[in-house]
Parts: C-alpha cells; sequence; structure tokens
C-alpha cells in the first residue's frame, strides 16, 4: 500500500472551500504518484487553533457539503481520503472529528477525538467516546486516532487487539513538543507491530506555531519516513510483508499478560 501524508498550513484564513480545493489538489498529485491513501492534518478543513465562533460557524454534520465534496473528490481521483474536520453532533455539541473514505467516496470511519489537549481542546469540542472501530482499504486494516490520542498507549493498543495494521493519526503538533514525532510515534508502532501515519500541519496559526516532521512509525521500531518542516506530500510504501516479519520476531502482542492489568481499567 502506498501512502501519501500531507503536510500543510493550509489556507490561512481556514476556509473550507479554499482547504476542499487543497485537498482535491493533493489527491490528484498523489493518485498519479499511485498512492491509495492521502492522509490529511487534524481541522484541515477548517484550521485548529481559530476560536469558538469560527468554529462554529464552520462545523458540519458528518455528512455535510463539506464531506459530500470530500466524497466527490475520492471518487474523482480514485484514492481513499482522511482529513479532520469540526464535527457538529445531533445535540448542538462540536467534536474534533476525522473521517475517512475509500476510493469510491464511500464513508467507512468517523472518529470523534477521545482524549481532549489542555484547554485549547477543551475549551471548544466534547470528548469522543469510541476507540478500536477497525476498517479494511488497500489489503491493510487501520483504525483512526487524532493527535494527541496517539500519546496514550491503551488506545493505540485497543486498536492494535482489534487487528489493526495501521493507525491513521491526523494531527496539529505545535512546537516544542517533537519528541512526539522522534519517539512516541516509533514506539507505538514497535510495541504494538503496526504502522502509525502521522500527518502534521506546518507555519503559524493563532499563537501556534506547527512542527511539521510528519512521519510514519515502522513495526522494527523505526522511522519508514520522517517529514521536517516543508509544505508539501510525503510518500511511505507500507509492506506487508514486514508486518509479518515483524509479527515472528516480536512478541508484544503474544506475550500480553492481561490478567496483571486489570488496575489500568478500574470500574
Amino acid at each position: 500500500m502506498r501512502l501519501a501524508m500531507l503536510q500543510t498550513a493550509g489556507d490561512r484564513h481556514g476556509n473550507p472551500a479554499a482547504n476542499l480545493d487543497r485537498l482535491g489538489a493533493a489527491a490528484a498529485q498523489a493518485a498519479a504518484s499511485g498512492a491509495d491513501l492521502l492522509l490529511a492534518p487534524e481541522m484541515f478543513l477548517s484550521g485548529y487553533n481559530i476560536g469558538r465562533a469560527a468554529l462554529q460557524a464552520r462545523a458540519e454534520a458528518p455528512d455535510g457539503p463539506a464531506a459530500r465534496h470530500a466524497a466527490i473528490l475520492a471518487r474523482r481521483h480514485g484514492i481513499a481520503l482522511c482529513y479532520g474536520y469540526p464535527e457538529r453532533g445531533p445535540d448542538g455539541a462540536i467534536y474534533n472529528a476525522a473521517r475517512l473514505v475509500d476510493r469510491t467516496g464511500a464513508v467507512r470511519l468517523t472518529y470523534r477525538k477521545t482524549h481532549l489537549y489542555g484547554s485549547l481542546d477543551r475549551d471548544l469540542f466534547a470528548p469522543g467516546d469510541g476507540i478500536g472501530e477497525v476498517v479494511e482499504i488497500a489489503g491493510l486494516k487501520m483504525g483512526l486516532l487524532i493527535c494527541y490520542d496517539i500519546e496514550f498507549p491503551e488506545a493505540a493498543r485497543a486498536l492494535a487487539l482489534n487487528g489493526a495494521d495501521l493507525i491513521l493519526v491526523p494531527t496539529a503538533n505545535m512546537k516544542p513538543f517533537v519528541g512526539v514525532s522522534n519517539v512516541v510515534v516509533p514506539a507505538r508502532a514497535f510495541e504494538n507491530l503496526l504502522y502509525v501515519a502521522y500527518a502534521n500541519r506546518v507555519g503559524q496559526e493563532g499563537d501556534l506555531t506547527y512542527l511539521g516532521m510528519s512521519c510514519v512509525g515502522e513495526p522494527s521500531g523505526g522511522h519508514l519516513v520522517l517529514a521536517g518542516e516543508e509544505d508539501g506530500i510525503i510518500y511511505a510504501d507500507l509492506d506487508p510483508a514486514a508486518l509479518a516479519a515483524a509479527r515472528v520476531t516480536n512478541g508484544h502482542l503474544a506475550d500480553r499478560r492481561p490478567e496483571l492489568y486489570g488496575s489500568l481499567a478500574p470500574g
């Protein structure tokens, strides 16, 4: 499977229409390079650090106009798409969400960020309440987390135990937290025997400076690819044979002792 990650600042005004145009251009470029899936950053369609009023104005239902447009882009270019957006729930709550559609435009996953980062998230979003759903695209089983979620071992492990080969992580990680790309992402890949794809923003947004460093952690514990701060598309070829080999030589999942871990999830 060939994965493309869009590392970008997006439209500087967070205009959803302009960001959909950017997504379409990137989808065309990635598909022409043989990619099966394009992963865009957290809150890509709207901007992330945009304040409550802008967030309320740009939030949509999961099947809103932006989602329908993204599905058309996936069908037009024949590539699966995963992107972040602000979701308005039926009760009016706003969620930091991500959506995965396949190359036909069919919705495969919609996920709401479960671990909210500081006041930046908690003042704007309601928390999601579900982790673990896995679907298959282009021969790999995959699930979704968003940004801060990957920093919690339990979240990644839940997907691994449900059979994931790949965790897609749209993110908006800011300076100075380089340790997530350098250490956390490859560690999650190593301990769970899967790939972790982490697509970040770059540039300035309000008082945040995003650090880039989009990456793919591999099951051997290294990076399949690690970007700098450039705006553009990063590619990685994910090899099922490498997954199979790692799962033969590494016993992290098979050697677990769940009977000892009860205190990690008190009732």
